[in-house]
């Protein structure tokens, strides 16, 4: 490698706080492939007191309930971070709760995945 490529190699472009901050306003549009169409919608970061909470399950809580909150919470985060977005910008591509609660779980997966950044993961993973 030379001494150029390297260097450019090593430019990495860095985040202010205050643009970090900014991004739990910031409405951002995305979409995904879904059943050969497509899927536009909009989310918003969530601030810390945002978040939804852990309920806490004591210490004796099985692996199997551990893992359905997990999940519960995963997919309220995601809904909250839906929602966020709708009230900043109501006519913009919209998914609301009756929408998140009734679309087939695999098309709520795609979505959540999308939004947390995690697609390309969960497709190598799963790519048989």
């Amino acid at each position: 490698m030379t001494e150029k490529e390297e260097q450019k190699e090593e430019v990495v472009e860095l985040w202010s706080m205050k643009d970090l901050m900014a991004l739990t306003d910031e409405v951002q549009v995305e979409k995904i492939e879904y059943r050969e169409k497509l899927v536009k919608f909009q989310f918003c970061e969530l601030t810390e007191s945002e978040e939804p909470k852990f309920k806490n399950l004591g210490p004796n809580a099985s692996e199997d309930k551990k893992m359905a909150m997990y999940q519960e919470l995963g997919s309220e985060r995601c809904l909250k971070m839906l929602l966020k977005a709708n009230e900043k910008v109501p006519e913009g591509p919209c998914i609301t709760e009756e929408h998140w609660n009734g679309m087939p779980t695999t098309l709520r997966y795609q979505i959540a995945n999308k939004i947390m950044g995690i697609e390309g993961a969960v497709k190598e993973n799963f790519t048989i």
